[in-house]
């Protein structure tokens, strides 16, 4: 099954992980500007990373929209979710996780976060994230 893995990052923490993921997956790997939600959706499974912005949420511009779009053909679709965050307690990953399994999809395994910058032991999570991704 080909799979992408689809990601937004500010400050290059959540593309560290992203980088980790596609390695775990043997993914394609993608920045979210990169594709479309039409082209993402032919893939036969996604990785998704985003960091939390503002009060929790997926960042605003670029991600949200495109997670908008892509949200309609996702039943049915293997997932997987990370990203980093440098405050709150991770409601923003939580919320997303919610709405990822509202359109059907299927959650290979828990979500990664990570606070700030990932940390080797923390990449390797991502690694494994990817890996449990690839093996659905």
């Amino acid at each position: 099954m080909k799979t992408a893995v689809i990601y937004w990052s500010g400050t290059g923490n959540t593309q560290a992980m992203a980088q980790a993921v596609a390695e775990g997956a043997g993914a394609d790997l993608f920045e979210v500007s990169e594709l479309d939600a039409g082209e993402a959706a032919q893939y036969g499974a996604l990785a998704l990373g985003c960091p939390a912005m503002g009060a929790e949420v997926l960042e605003e511009s670029a991600f949200e929209p495109f997670f908008t779009e892509l949200e309609p053909h996702l039943a049915g679709k293997p997932m997987a979710l990370f990203g980093s965050y440098g405050w709150g307690d991770g409601q923003w990953m939580r919320d997303w996780a919610d709405r990822v399994r509202a359109a059907g999809a299927q959650l290979c395994a828990d979500p990664v976060t990570v606070n700030e910058a990932p940390q080797d032991s923390e990449l390797d999570e991502c690694r494994a994230l990817g890996r449990a991704l690839a093996a659905q």
